[in-house]
């Protein structure tokens, strides 16, 4: 089963991303592991899987980078999005954290 790089980078960051919001907390660093593909499928399914090298050419055919500053996010709808652009505030707190 072939999965673009791009659906690996976007499924990485699901983790982060899977439960909802209820208060504002502080960031946690999330870890992506090396050898690692993470994908996120048509039915909104995430998964991890070992990789190897021997076809690691053939995987970053078409392959893009995550640019830096670039936030992750699950809607209401279950959706997958990113959006890129600033999601901090100037003192730091997270821009779309909860209002309680």
């Amino acid at each position: 089963m072939a999965f673009s790089t791009k659906t690996l980078l976007i499924a990485a960051v699901l983790g982060a991303f899977t439960a909802p919001a209820l208060a504002q907390t502080a960031a946690t660093p999330w870890e992506l592991k090396p050898d690692t593909g993470y994908a996120y499928d048509k039915e909104g399914k995430t998964f991890s899987y070992k990789m190897g090298t021997s076809n690691a050419g053939e995987l970053l055919k078409g392959a893009k980078k995550v640019p830096r500053g670039t936030l992750f996010f699950i809607g209401h709808n279950g959706q997958l999005y990113m959006r890129s652009g600033p999601y901090l505030e100037g003192d730091g707190k997270f821009k779309f954290g909860s209002d309680q």
